[in-house]
């Protein structure tokens, strides 16, 4: 196998090299700038570790998997074109209203308390570029008014003359029926044809999302067109960079929903969030080939702490409506929780509280934190672990950032310590402490209201600063085992090279299972059938059209059942693809129950309430090989003595603790390291607190556990 994964955060570029049998992990700092100069110099990093240039791995590996953040990087600096839409007259103030609660979305728990005071966010596209034509479909689908081609041509030249760029065709219950937003479109281009330097993108609604809601699916469709312009040349350069390094093949992108696909089978809103769902994925796999059915993935980065659930009943979590920025969208997206709780989150004191704060904003790469020496004066989480003892200021991400104890001190000092009184080594134990306590509250939450006990699970710790943190937020909770996976600082990017080519097509109706009122199963499997198979023939047209051989394309249907009315709805994976009996329906019921009582508790069931289907949901796509991660098996044995001494400051603890220090590349697998203990790696450090011990694994991995 030979193939390069990279995934850019906000702080580090991450790449996973394989050529043949080597398996490389590097790191560079993120250019914002041009992510392709990030990506190109962790690549070479990466090839320089096998002896070979850029050129020759890139001319001769079979892919190159990508997950970005240059959409997010756009909608943070508001640099999208001037995005227009077009929707069913009356319907213009669907996306100013934002459904009166859109002022919080977004917005930090404090703030979403007290929305009255909440701070508009600047609109995407303005009250004057919303235009209304003249056309209506019902709830059915069917026309009640046909498309006014004279009306639309007027409002898409006034559209025009208000400087729109781009525009998006959201038209009432099209979800059900596209055959008027298809019209629009053939009259926005008869007007502007795609051949003429007047060409203007054009974003169907329907294309993006197939689920109803009038404000999240125009939304959803105003973010992709907004971000579709820097996705596509931004893309685009990368590409020309790789083919100008011998790279022949199509570049393959990292959704959001858990695939990946080419970049001709990519919208730019699938991009959003995708590194940290690759690690997921990854961590799905792992529990496979680790036999640990129940998993919290934790990735810490330089920027945030992200949060997912891998679970043994196979629950696939989706966020139905995720938030992307302040706006809420439907669009199918890998659930996953995000803090701002990462290695660069900048500390500071809060006078009305009296307490020390630490994120959610970030020094990001640039400056980054105090300690880089890059310019920053406020103080990190970084800066704190430094001053704790933890990091090797002269081997920080493999040598190539030299740390400065003192910048990290003065930041601290002017920063924490003078409003505070604290002395030096406080103020930095209360930076780790408020950090380990964020990551353990959201930990807890997001495990405990999905209807899962915490202390049953695992805690999987990755990223550039997890391990370091795993025992502080693992010991909080009361988790008394924490594995950190192979590669663990690049484990996203890993992640990446793991994923299937992938597609997933929803469609949203009303579908009752069992009717309480009636007292009957459903009967007519037509509509279910049908639905699958439309849906499945429009994945299937999307790997076809990326050149995947017919046989090897799969598919699974996945279906979000609820009680009733209920606003609490499930994703349940359907052991069948096709509805051919009563049979079949009650299977399907008393998995959807087994379900729900794990998640909320036996008892919490409500079937006199009806059981229907609101979404059905097919997932095409194709299996790649994998990543080869074998857990250890040899018998736990003493570490040699460590390479060195340090004193380390811990919480619970009045004085430094003299902790030994050992490089990873001296232990072997078994070797077991007791606490307080600091394992170096080139771009990690591992750290085993006092009461932890720490049992060496294949290729980097490790497991944490709190001594008896």
């Amino acid at each position: 196998m030979r193939q390069v994964s990279v995934d850019i955060g906000g702080t580090f570029t991450d790449c996973f090299l394989i050529y043949d049998d080597a398996y490389v992990e590097a790191k560079s700092l993120t250019t914002h700038h041009n992510l392709a100069s990030g990506f190109m110099d962790a690549l070479a990093k990466a090839c320089a570790q096998i002896g070979k240039d850029v050129r020759t791995v890139l001319s001769t590996v079979q892919a190159v998997r990508y997950a970005t953040t240059l959409g997010t990087n756009a909608l943070i600096e508001r640099t999208g074109p001037a995005v227009a839409v077009l929707t069913t007259a009356g319907f213009e103030s669907t996306v100013p209203l934002m459904r009166a609660r859109g002022y919080g979305d977004g917005l930090p728990e404090a703030q979403q308390a007290d929305l009255p005071a909440a701070d508009r966010p600047k609109p995407l596209v303005p009250v004057t570029r919303i235009a209304g034509v003249q056309e209506r479909i019902d709830y059915a689908g069917r026309v009640l008014l046909p498309v006014d081609e004279d009306d639309v041509r007027r409002q898409v030249r006034r559209l025009v003359d208000e400087g729109a760029q781009a525009f998006v065709v959201a038209l009432a219950n099209s979800v059900v029926n596209p055959v008027h937003e298809k019209e629009v479109e053939r009259i926005i281009l008869d007007e502007y044809p795609t051949h003429m330097l007047g060409a203007i993108p054009i974003v169907l609604s329907h294309r993006v999302t197939g689920r109803k809601g009038e404000y999240t699916r125009t939304m959803s469709a105003v973010i992709d067109a907004y971000l579709h312009d820097q996705m596509y040349h931004g893309l685009a350069s990368l590409e020309i960079e790789l083919r100008r390094n011998g790279y022949t093949k199509p570049m393959l992108l990292v959704h959001n929903s858990g695939g990946m696909a080419q970049l001709n089978s990519t919208s730019s809103l699938q991009t959003i969030h995708s590194g940290p769902v690759a690690g997921l994925s990854a961590a799905g796999y792992l529990s496979q080939t680790y036999e640990r059915p129940n998993i919290i993935a934790t990735d810490m980065g330089g920027t945030s702490f992200d949060i997912g659930l891998v679970t043994s009943d196979g629950v696939k979590f989706y966020d139905f409506n995720p938030v992307i920025d302040r706006w809420l969208v439907s669009t199918p997206m890998t659930y996953l929780h995000t803090i701002g709780a990462g290695g660069g989150s900048i500390a500071r004191y809060d006078r009305l509280w009296d307490a020390i704060e630490v994120g959610p904003e970030s020094a990001g790469s640039d400056p980054g934190p105090a300690c880089y020496g890059r310019g920053g004066r406020r103080p990190t989480t970084t800066d704190a672990n430094l001053v704790l003892g933890y990091l090797d200021p002269d081997n920080y991400a493999g040598g190539s950032i030299k740390l400065s104890l003192r910048r990290a001190q003065r930041a601290i000092e002017e920063q924490i310590c003078e409003p505070t009184g604290m002395s030096l080594i406080e103020a930095a134990l209360a930076i780790k402490r408020k950090v380990d306590t964020n990551m353990a509250a959201a930990i807890f939450k997001e495990v405990a209201v999905k209807g899962y006990n915490p202390r049953n699970f695992i805690a999987l710790s990755y990223g550039g600063g997890g391990p370091l943190h795993a025992c502080g937020y693992a010991g909080e909770i009361g988790i008394p085992h924490v594995l950190i996976p192979p590669f663990s600082s690049v484990f996203s990017a890993l992640g990446a090279g793991n994923m299937s080519q992938l597609h997933i097509h929803e469609h949203s109706l009303y579908l009752m299972l069992y009717d309480a009122t009636a007292r009957k199963v459903l009967d007519d499997y037509q509509v279910f059938n049908d639905t699958v198979a439309a849906l499945a023939a429009k994945g299937r047209e999307d790997l076809l059209r990326q050149g995947v051989a017919p046989a090897d394309i799969r598919s699974r249907v996945e279906v979000d059942m609820r009680y009733g009315n209920q606003l609490t709805q499930i994703g349940v994976v359907c052991p069948f693809d096709r509805l051919t009996s009563e049979r079949d329906v009650i299977e399907l019921l008393d998995l959807f129950s087994r379900i729900y009582a794990q998640r909320y508790g036996e008892g919490s069931q409500a079937p006199e309430a009806g059981v229907r289907i609101n979404v059905i949901r097919v997932v095409s796509y194709v299996e790649r090989d994998k990543v080869e991660m074998r857990p250890a098996r040899t018998e736990p044995r003493p570490a040699p003595s460590p390479t060195r001494w340090r004193e380390c400051y811990y919480p619970g603890h009045d004085n430094a603790v003299k902790t030994a220090v050992y490089d990873l590349a001296d232990l072997d697998e078994g070797h077991v390291v007791e606490g307080p203990a600091v394992v170096e790696t080139p771009r990690t450090t591992y750290l085993a607190e006092p009461g932890w011990r720490l049992t060496v694994g294949r290729t980097g991995s490790a497991v944490l556990e709190q001594a008896l």
